[in-house]
């Protein structure tokens, strides 16, 4: 029997997050600190709309596009949040997550060839995403001294008479680094000029610490060539809801309705509903846990500082990213060895493209008391791995 299957779908790699979450899952007393997703509940009052929802036999199809009341509100929400207009008839599409927006985009903007330029270390799906649309993505490394930021001249130096879409991964998963406004400027003025479109990718943006998100498509000139994804996942505790969306130029979003249409017909109703509360009360609920999470910061920055470990001050998003190079060890080598012996799982840098190779992603998404125990087992780690190299041990 011949092969059935795509060259394409075979030559994707599998997620390096899933791997070792699949690993601690199967692990009696494992700590898990690599998957991104927030310990808290779904707050009472969204969780109660949603059931509220299903009482009413709201569970129906909706547009295509979207709850109209939804994506009212997710209008009001970017005006209020990061000072965009939109319209919701032509400019909004609600998804099943963000990630479907990414996919879809892609989808919809490229044609065969076209170049995607791609800052990592970054979010696992732009690079697959990328390839299954026929896309050619092009690595930008980030680098650490750069606080992982993008910088303009990276960006020129990217740049062929084939590139179409810059992703914009900020606040950044896996580092925790953002973009300021002057940084934003800057490589505004670059994408302007070259006329490339972004895929703003700003799922974190309600977890920043010390300063507000700014959205590049807030920079003048760029709301025209700039789609805003977004969604519930991170900021609403509402990760298996289910539930994103995309604004942006209303000629890019029918061609998204279009492809959403034949692939997922909508997004889940009671999902949307649940939302709609997310939206309208959901602001006080989203300060609170940004506050839970900036203590965790503190605290996880200080604890790996104090092991020995150089850590770049992430300011966004719910992740540190620790420099364990000196170890000598590949980050795979780093997260394996930790969880066999200290079952204590954090994600290879590598995860998110080579160049987070000497780099380990740890998560703090989780309580305190984990935090504590975890990061515990980890200095005893860390120590022995000194003492096998001659090191002093860290307090």
């Amino acid at each position: 029997m011949r092969n059935f299957l795509s060259d394409k779908s075979v030559g994707l790699k599998p997620s390096g997050i899933r791997k070792f979450f699949d690993i601690v899952s199967e692990m009696p007393d494992a700590i898990s600190l690599g998957v991104g997703e927030p310990d808290f509940d779904t707050p009472w009052h969204i969780r109660e709309e949603g059931i509220y929802s299903l009482e009413k036999g709201r569970t129906f199809y909706t547009s295509n596009a979207g709850l109209k009341e939804l994506k009212v509100e997710i209008c009001r929400y970017l005006k209020r949040r990061v000072h965009l207009d939109y319209d919701p008839d032509h400019e909004v599409l609600v998804t099943v997550g963000g990630s479907e927006a990414i996919d879809i985009a892609m989808r919809a903007i490229l044609n065969p060839g076209d170049e995607v330029l791609i800052p990592q270390p970054s979010y696992v799906s732009y690079e697959p995403c990328c390839i299954l649309a026929d896309g050619a993505p092009v690595i930008v490394e980030l680098k650490e001294e750069n606080q992982f930021r993008l910088k303009p001249e990276q960006l020129l130096a990217a740049i062929t008479d084939r590139t179409k879409i810059l992703v914009m991964p900020f606040p950044n998963n896996p580092t925790g680094a953002i973009m300021e406004r002057e940084d934003l400027e800057a490589i505004a003025k670059v994408l302007i000029e070259k006329d490339i479109f972004v895929l703003s990718d700003e799922i974190y943006s309600e977890l920043t610490y010390g300063q507000d998100h700014v959205s590049i498509a807030s920079i003048p000139g760029m709301k025209e060539r700039t789609l805003v994804i977004n969604g519930f996942s991170k900021s609403y505790a509402m990760t298996g809801w289910r539930l994103g969306y995309a604004a942006g130029p209303a000629d890019l979003i029918a061609e998204m309705i279009k492809i959403h249409q034949y692939a997922i017909m909508c997004a889940p109703t009671t999902s949307q509903y649940a939302a709609v509360e997310a939206m309208r009360y959901g602001d006080g609920d989203v300060a609170k846990m940004r506050e839970a999470y900036d203590g965790r910061r503190r605290f996880l920055l200080h604890a790996i500082r104090e092991m020995g470990l150089p850590c770049f001050e992430a300011r966004g998003a719910f992740y540190v990213f620790p420099n364990i190079s000196r170890f000598g060890m590949s980050s795979e080598d780093f997260a394996t060895q930790l969880l066999q012996e200290e079952k204590v799982a954090v994600v290879p840098g590598t995860a998110f493209g080579d160049c987070g190779e000497g780099f380990i992603r740890i998560s703090y998404a989780y309580s305190l008391e984990n935090l504590k125990e975890a990061l515990g087992r980890v200095a005893h780690f860390v120590n022995r791995l000194d003492s096998r190299q001659g090191g002093a041990p860290h307090a």
